[in-house]
């Protein structure tokens, strides 16, 4: 069973996509998602597609309801589901909040046509149309000798011309009964109807395996159709649309013209009725300018009468009129008001408008008459304008009459129409005229009676470089009166208005039409698409698919813009554009349309069953010619036809041709004039029958083979497509099925110039094919027989006999006469090429052949499909089971991964280049390209999701792989020298490998991704297995942060955690490669990749235990986080945990922060573990026992980790004061020695922990000056020294939580001693943690009051309403910066804050703050703000040189995690509307974490961005403490 295809449709607010396809089969499943500008909003999503059990209706939409599979906060993974069955085209649109669509578009369903009388599906690029002028056909019980040839030849699908009563002219288009059945097709004595058409379709369906459709036309009905005499309205007539008056006055001047040249009238002015040069083009144009122009007068239907409308403006004058100014906006500009009834001079002035331009100096009549005066003036200028923009379109006119004279009387490929007649008028007449001649001037009169001119009906036709969109007759528009229009003036343009009310007889009986066409036949063609109103074919459509809901429908557009095709296939639901292959120039441009019009490349990728819906072009219906296309054998050669059809015939679309191109008609058949009958089929028929043919006549054997092998093609599966343009005249085109590996290549010499007369080379260029040769499927060519030469027959459309086609159909290459030699090279192992020599490859000669892979390489790839079915059912198709399968592939993947650890995980999916390093290898480098970014599957499966989607096969790592086997044997050596399951992983992969290196080269790509995928895959769920519940049943996003805890928990090869004491239960061990000793192998957290990862600088005390509880405690990795807790707790030293952690033996005491970070994750292990409390009664190694201790061998001095954290809070309370060993350039080039002083104490009265100096930085905001040009060196950024406010936050935390654990019984300490001046003093935690409580708001909240006696600095205040940075720093104005650190004291210890001042502090911080992924770690608003990090700049800015302003505005990642988590904490305190409102900001902020998240080729977050979250080159890709506090956010929603 195939999975379910899964189309995922990704909203982004205001995105608004009319303008782009997106094509879906019916089965398909449509997801609709929430892009990043929308999570967290209260999204809906209409759409018109019916809900279950209704019917479809336009206008009728309904909401689709989200379906959020892991029921979590976050809106990563919410969709909501259409299920589509019907085909047809759909709207959906969006909005939020208020606005009701905030972005939309359109989906379009294709149709399944069904055939046979088994009612088979009939794929859409399986189909071989071929057109018919239906009057061609002759009477109905003739057709099925007619249609025959095209069953003959191998055609599945019928497109008739219409089918209806025609009009005078007989054009095939120009139909006069919309409803009524021709009556050409009943012989003398019979009355077919509809329903005798229906069963003749029915007929074909059944028992020739053939569908029909047919056209519809919507835009005109014929000149002569008798419903329209009864019904003007249906067209645009004088009556309801005056505007063409001034048009219609022209077109009968233009008529009285032709009259006159016709009876010689104008012969003594150079005119006679035989134009044969351009003088008599000039006697034309001297006609229209002195005799026409001036006698119609055509200016005065756009002027005002100057004399009445002054009259009119001077009684109002006199009567003290004043002008109302609701009506004239207060604007001094007259107004003319068009008159709608288009009258001469019936134009009027808006006398508002004039009262308000025109003011008199005062009342008296001598300054009403300047007024007037100057009115009058202005009229007459008015009167001049219009005169000279009528000129404009006379000219036009002028011109247009010109050119259509000139093509049709003069041209050479025009169609010499002879002397100017009233049949064959000067120019043809742009509106019915239906009354006896008369003079012009009776004529004119005319149209001031309503009940005749209501019958001057304007004709259709169709207007160069024209607006699709727009309708050329309604008002606005000058196409008639510029004579822009190229006329058909046998049919009357319909006007259907907006809507059926408009116009309700119309619309009715074209419904009728529509559904009595979509009773009879599978399909339509809309006539004339481009410019058929697009509300008119919408409701029309859709009542065709009311009764036929598989409804085919197929389009020419000729509106030169695919975003406008595009508006038309989603508005109409266009199965199929059609495209001609005439429209190319040359073989290279016809092949290039072979490849732009269906398939994918060969060697495409597997795409995922779930994945993006991307826009398509619309599908193809690509025809060697249309029965509008001139013809071929006159263009190019006939010698062409052959091998351009082939070509046609190999593209993956649906293809097709007009019924005369494969008898080689040698002219085109008029859809107007052709009056002769299609020719039958006769097996026996002779060479030179006019109107009998077989498969010996023209190309039509040929086509029949090329018919065949296109439905073959499609209904395999064929759906690669590579086209190679040999030379010049040849091109070779591949099909490939992805499944098989088989392929057909057909190699086809076009012939665009006649051999006969056109020198074509005899040196064709050899071929290489990789693979085997199966057979030569077709060859063939266009050869001259004996039959007589062509003479056009009088009763039926014949072609030339003289010419048929040579075929041999499934030969061997020995016996072929196209090809010289075949021999067979080896290239490398794997590559089976066969070079072909062409022997007698003429212009004209088309060979296909069908290639297999070599024996060896079917068989191998095979037995790869079957070991792929594991992960996809879909290589269940052309695999093959293996007698040999190799040990290691007789488990699944999943059992041989089920016993990796996390920690395994880490080397198989990550691990960037300077881990790999230490282990003396490093990260796969693609020579001229780049390294990749992890050596483990991360690091190639990054490339290929960007590569797969496009099928961008021409990459360098594409190129890598088709190259040699080095990137394959690296995966596998890379994990087998690794030992243990991971040496089974490697195992695995060389094995699939082994199958792997002996396919063409050309499909290891394919192949590789889809081993790595599956791998991948399998990966990521057995490491899911081992994590918490809150990520295996968590969002995408919960997962992919979670994925940052493997990949940051690691063990190198040199164990980084200082050992753990051997008391100590569960601690992973391992045997060293180099001692054969057993050593402990700890997982440790690296800070962040690249920079952070190995080595002395991989871990740090700080950033272990930030990032700890989100990556290790929350993902469920309780004993890795125990130990990481035991061996750092094993490092205290002076009652402060390492900042640099070296092992403990090159460790550096100097932050003030870390020993509160590690208290605080001792605390959130006790809460968050099962028996969390278990871990304080552990043993700890102590490395320094005392301070002054050597370093100690581990279970030398054991405690219990409660008997740490209590020294860690006595010292403290004692007062830490030492100077850092080693001190001096040997441990810190930059620091000076004052900064070498460590100082870490309490304050007796307010309980606050402070430290530190101002050459010191003993906080996360740790830069110090690197620079002496800038003379920052030795300087810090930010010392923060006093009581910085996170700390005194972590400090109260712990303090709250020793309490309640004395209380219960599991911490024996209730107070701190410590000596002073002698004297032994103790201090209850109680009280201290009571002291802190007491003072925090007092000191750290900067309040509104003015005289706010805690406020020691006032005149240092410049924003309030926040909490302070600090207390206490040396430099006091430091205290006031607002920076993102109170919201982790928020966090922790939310007690300390009064719930309004925290909530307008966070709005604050906001508001100054929060940037796109991170927050500003200064206020932009503070003088040394700066946004920008460059850590390589050294200039003479002493606050930017050498990245001085790390912490001074740059937007760092993990502070937005306490944010966030600070405004859920008090959000909730305020109630539910400020809550949702909070979920909405945090959502909102996430998803812009998740975007990058997923477009990251780290798969990470990274320390810290630029100002507005732009990209910083001097951060970590991706920073342990920035996913874990991104995850934090996610676990507390």
């Amino acid at each position: 069973m195939a999975p379910k295809q899964i189309r995922v449709m990704v909203l982004n607010d205001m995105e608004k996509l009319d303008r782009t396809l997106f094509r879906l089969d019916q089965g398909f499943e449509l997801q609709f998602r929430l892009g990043p500008t929308l999570q967290g909003k209260h999204v809906h999503v209409y759409t018109n597609y019916p809900a279950e059990g209704e019917l479809f209706e336009r206008h009728k939409f309904h909401a689709l309801d989200w379906i959020n599979p892991t029921g979590r906060q976050d809106d990563s993974d919410k969709f909501c589901i259409l299920d589509l069955k019907i085909s047809g085209s759909y709207q959906y649109y969006f909005g939020h909040g208020d606005e009701e669509k905030s972005g939309g578009g359109y989906i379009v369903v294709d149709p399944v046509l069904r055939v046979g009388a088994d009612n088979h599906i009939l794929p859409l690029d399986c189909i071989s149309i071929q057109t018919y002028l239906s009057k061609c056909l002759g009477p109905l019980d003739e057709w099925l000798d007619r249609l025959r040839v095209a069953k003959e030849t191998g055609y599945n699908m019928i497109h008739f011309t219409p089918l209806q009563m025609l009009g005078e002219s007989r054009s095939c288009y120009s139909l006069a009964d919309q409803l009524e059945l021709n009556p050409d097709f009943s012989p003398a004595g019979q009355a077919y109807n509809w329903t005798d058409v229906g069963n003749l379709v029915e007929k074909m369906k059944n028992e020739w395996n053939m569908l029909c459709i047919t056209d519809v036309v919507y835009n005109h009905t014929a000149a002569n159709s008798k419903w329209i005499e009864k019904h003007p309205e249906c067209g645009y007539n004088l009556v309801n649309s005056p505007h063409l008056k001034p048009a219609w006055v022209l077109d009968r001047a233009l008529w009285h013209v032709t009259c006159a040249i016709a009876d010689g009238k104008y012969k003594d002015r150079g005119l006679p009725a035989l134009i044969q040069d351009h003088q008599h083009l000039h006697a034309i144009r001297g006609v229209l300018w002195q005799d026409v122009f001036p006698r119609i007068k055509l200016w005065e239907f756009f002027q005002v009468k100057v004399e009445p409308a002054v009259e009119q403006f001077r009684a109002l004058l006199q009567s003290g009129a004043k002008p109302g100014r609701s009506k004239t906006d207060g604007k001094q500009q007259l107004k003319i008001i068009q008159d709608p009834q288009y009258r001469r001079f019936g134009n009027t002035v808006d006398m508002d408008s004039a009262l308000e331009t025109f003011v008199p100096h005062g009342s008296s009549p001598g300054a009403i008459e300047d007024c007037c005066n100057w009115l009058r003036r202005r009229l007459d200028e008015l009167n001049n304008e219009q005169f000279h923009e009528i000129k404009h379109h006379q000219e036009q006119a002028t011109n247009c009459i010109d050119g259509t004279v000139s093509y049709e009387r003069l041209a050479d490929h025009g169609p010499k129409l002879g002397p100017v007649t009233r049949k064959h008028p000067l120019v043809t007449r742009y509106f019915t005229f239906p009354f006896e001649e008369a003079t012009l001037e009776q004529d004119l009169e005319l149209m001031n009676q309503p009940e005749k001119s209501c019958h001057f009906l304007a004709h259709n036709g169709w207007v160069m470089a024209d607006d699709p969109l727009r309708n050329f007759a309604e008002p606005g528009s000058n196409v008639y009166i510029r004579r822009e229009l190229i006329c058909w003036g046998d049919s009357v343009k319909l006007r259907y208005g907006n809507r059926p009310e408009d116009c309700p007889y119309l619309w009715a009986h074209m419904q009728k039409y529509t559904e009595i066409t979509a009773k009879h036949f599978v399909g339509v063609r809309l006539d004339n698409c481009h410019s058929t109103p697009l509300h008119v074919a919408e409701t029309m459509l859709a009542a065709a698919r009311a009764v036929r809901p598989n409804l085919y429908v197929i389009a020419e557009l000729f509106t030169g813009s695919e975003l406008i095709d595009n508006v038309f296939v989603n508005r109409l639901g266009i199965t199929s554009l059609i495209r001609e292959a005439m429209s190319a120039g040359d073989s290279h441009e016809e092949g290039r349309l072979v490849y732009r019009y269906g398939g994918e490349p060969v060697g495409a990728f597997l795409q995922p069953s779930l994945r993006p819906l991307v826009p398509s072009i619309a599908h193809a219906m690509f025809l060697d010619i249309t029965h509008d296309n001139e013809c071929p054998i006159q263009i190019r050669s006939v010698y062409d036809s052959l091998p351009s059809s082939a070509i046609v015939s190999m593209a993956c679309c649906a293809t097709g041709s007009t019924r005369g191109y494969d008898e080689l008609v040698p002219h085109q058949i008029s859809v107007v004039s052709e009056e002769r009958f299609y020719s039958k089929w006769n097996p026996q028929a002779k060479p030179s029958s006019p109107d009998e043919v077989n498969l010996q006549s023209g190309i039509i054997g040929g086509k029949l083979a090329l018919n065949r092998l296109h439905q073959e093609l499609a209904a395999k599966g064929f759906n690669q497509v590579f086209v190679d343009q040999v030379d010049e005249d040849i091109v070779a085109v591949t099909r490939h099925c992805p499944s098989t590996h088989q392929s057909v290549v057909a190699v086809c010499r076009t012939a665009f110039k006649n051999p006969k007369h056109h020198r074509y080379t005899d040196e064709v260029p050899p071929m290489c094919i990789p693979g085997k040769i199966e057979e030569v499927v077709l060859e063939a060519r266009t050869v001259e027989r004996q039959a007589g030469s062509y003479k056009k027959d009088e009763r039926s459309i014949n072609g030339m006999p003289e010419y048929t086609v040579e075929i041999k159909e499934h030969i061997q290459m020995k016996d072929s006469k196209v090809v010289r030699q075949a021999g067979v090279t080896s290239r490398g192992p794997s590559e089976y090429v066969q070079e072909i020599v062409f022997e007698q490859l003429t212009p004209g000669s088309v060979i296909a052949f069908r290639v297999s892979l070599d024996p060896k390489s079917q068989e191998l790839v095979g037995v790869l499909r079957n070991h792929l079915i594991q992960f996809n059912p879909l290589y269940k198709a052309g695999s093959l089971s293996d007698p040999n399968t190799p040990d290691i592939l007789k488990s699944t993947l999943t059992q041989i991964m089920s016993k990796m650890t996390l920690a395994d995980m880490n080397i198989l999916l990550f691990r960037c280049d300077e881990e790999e390093k230490e282990d003396g290898g490093g990260c796969y480098n693609i020579p001229g390209w780049t390294a990749l970014k992890y050596g483990g599957l991360q690091g190639l499966l990054s490339v290929m999701a960007d590569i797969r989607p496009k099928n961008d096969l021409g990459h360098p790592f594409c190129d890598n792989l088709r190259q040699g086997d080095w990137m394959i044997d690296y995966v596998s050596n890379r994990l087998m020298m690794r030992g243990g399951t991971l040496a089974e992983v490697g195992q695995w992969f060389q094995a699939m490998f082994t199958y792997l290196k002996h396919i063409p080269r050309y499909l290891i790509p394919c192949y590789f991704d889809a081993i790595l995928v599956g791998a991948y895959t399998t990966a990521l769920d057995a490491t899911f297995k081992q994590m918490s519940s809150f990520v295996q049943n968590g969002s995408s996003f919960v997962k992919l942060l979670a994925l940052g805890s493997v990949q940051m928990c690691g063990v190198g090869r040199f164990p980084a955690l200082p050992p753990l004491s051997p008391a100590l239960t569960d601690v992973p061990y391992r045997v060293n490669e180099i001692t054969k000793q057993k050593e402990q192998c700890c997982v440790s957290l690296a800070a962040g990749l690249p920079h952070f990862s190995a080595g002395i600088f991989r871990c740090w005390g700080r950033d272990t235990f930030i990032a700890l509880r989100g990556l290790m405690l929350v993902t469920g990795r309780h004993l890795e986080a125990r130990n990481i807790i035991l061996g750092f707790a094993g490092t205290l030293r002076h009652g402060l945990i390492p900042n640099l952690l070296g092992e403990g033996v090159g460790a550096r005491f100097n932050c003030r922060d870390a020993v509160w970070w590690w208290l605080q994750c001792i605390q959130d292990y006790c809460t968050m573990v099962p028996n969390g409390n278990d871990i304080l009664q552990c043993p700890v190694s102590r490395m320094y026992p005392t301070d002054d201790s050597k370093p100690l061998p581990p279970g030398t001095v054991d405690q219990l980790l409660y008997e740490v954290i209590h020294e860690a809070m006595e010292r403290h309370m004692q007062g830490i004061e030492f100077r850092e060993r080693n001190a001096g350039p040997q441990i810190d080039r930059n620091m000076r020695d004052e900064g070498f002083n460590i100082v870490a104490k309490v304050n007796p009265d307010t309980g606050f922990v402070y430290g530190g100096n101002r050459f010191n930085c003993g906080t996360w905001m740790d830069k110090m000056g690197e620079s002496e040009r800038a003379r920052n060196k030795g300087i810090p950024a930010t010392p923060r020294d006093g009581s910085a406010v996170e700390i005194v936050g972590l400090c109260k935390s712990t303090l709250r939580w020793l309490v309640e654990l004395h209380k219960q019984g599991l911490f024996p300490y209730n107070t701190v001693t410590i000596h002073k001046d002698g004297k032994q003093l103790s201090v209850s935690y109680e009280e201290w943690d009571r002291k802190i409580q007491e003072n925090f708001e007092k000191m750290f909240y900067v309040s509104h009051d003015l005289n706010d006696p805690n406020e020691k600095h006032p005149e240092l205040v410049h924003k309030r309403g926040i909490y302070k940075d600090s207390y206490g720093a040396s430099s006091p104005w430091c205290d006031y910066q607002l920076r993102p650190n109170f919201t982790i004291a928020m966090v922790v210890a939310p007690e300390l804050f009064t719930v309004e001042h925290a909530w307008e502090a966070l709005n604050v911080t906001e508001e100054k703050l929060l940037g796109p992924l991170g927050m500003k770690t200064l206020d932009p608003d503070d003088m040394v703000y700066c946004g920008v990090y460059d850590n390589s700049l050294d200039n003479d800015s002493y606050n930017l040189a050498r990245g001085f302003n790390y912490h001074q505005g740059p937007e760092w990642l993990w502070p937005i995690g306490y944010f966030l988590r600070a405004k859920i904490y008090f959000a909730k305190k305020l109630g539910k509307e400020t809550y949702d409102k909070t979920v909405y900001l945090v959502k909102n902020v996430l998803s812009r974490h998740y975007v990058h998240m997923e477009r990251s080729s780290w798969k990470g977050l990274p320390e810290l961005t630029n100002e507005n979250g732009q990209f910083c080159p001097f951060s970590c890709e991706t920073q342990a403490w920035s996913l874990a506090a991104v995850l934090e956010v996610l676990h507390d929603l």
